[in-house]
């Protein structure tokens, strides 16, 4: 069971967007420093907050945290000593540490990754309907009012304009400058053409109308549209690194329990 303080730390960090990896001892042969249930959490830079073994056991912790954040798969950590063989298995990494001089460890690393975030603007039918259906598929929302500045980051997953005509232009400028990759404008072509054309930025990313064809005509099918779109434009996650993994050899520390 994770600690209150690193409970705490984890909440802190969720709310505040930040991906971040709990690593977990689930098993730990002696003789080693650590015991099942010891834990840390790794953040992105690679700042290991608490304790899964020493310098011996950090290097490859390290690595496969980072490797975790990538894919979004959580894996099983197995660190050995010396040059000792294990076969394959599915979810799982072998690690031989010619460093330990104690026995085996098994660590759990769980990648925690901010939902991907949605970017609507407006306080319209279309805007409502999103903003549930949107928290219903898995994704989170920050939601503006037409006459307000938004704030767009680089790796939110879209940016949906739905305000009819309400600071449109502000929001489009602000989200076709970003990274974002999804900018919509919730708009007919002839309004959304015009709206286009007033911009003083790249366009190449705005859809509008905004959402695939299905013929939708209420709000929340014009919702389901528009975040089918998004969808279906999101990257393929990164592969899952592969099963076996080269070893880690440290020589500073030979006489080190993990």
């Amino acid at each position: 069971m994770m600690r209150a303080d690193m409970a705490r730390r984890a909440d802190a960090l969720a709310a505040a967007r930040e991906p971040f990896v709990t690593a977990m001892v689930v098993r730990a042969q002696r003789p080693s420093s650590v015991r099942p249930g010891d834990g840390a959490l790794v953040l992105r830079d690679g700042t290991i907050e608490g304790f899964v073994g020493g310098h011996c056991a950090e290097p490859a912790v390290r690595l496969h945290a980072s490797r975790v954040l990538e894919t979004g798969e959580p894996l099983l950590l197995r660190i050995v000593p010396g040059d000792d063989d294990a076969p394959a298995q599915e979810g799982a990494v072998t690690v031989q540490n010619h460093c330990l001089s104690g026995g085996a460890l098994e660590i759990f690393l769980e990648p925690r990754l901010p939902a991907p975030r949605v970017v609507i603007v407006g306080d319209t039918p279309i805007a409502l309907a999103l903003e549930r259906l949107a928290r219903e598929v898995g994704f989170d929302t920050a939601v503006y009012a037409g006459s307000e500045a938004i704030a767009v980051d680089d790796d939110d997953a879209a940016a949906i304009v739905a305000s009819h005509g309400h600071g449109e232009e502000e929001a489009l400028r602000a989200a076709l400058t970003s990274a974002v990759p999804y900018v919509g404008l919730v708009a007919s072509r002839k309004r959304g053409a015009a709206v286009r054309d007033s911009l003083d930025v790249d366009t190449s990313r705005l859809r509008t109308p905004a959402g695939l064809d299905i013929g939708a005509r209420t709000p929340e099918h014009i919702a389901l549209a528009i975040l089918a779109e998004v969808v279906a434009g999101r990257p393929e996650p990164a592969a899952p690194a592969p099963a076996d993994a080269p070893a880690v050899h440290e020589h500073h520390c030979h006489h080190e329990h993990v």
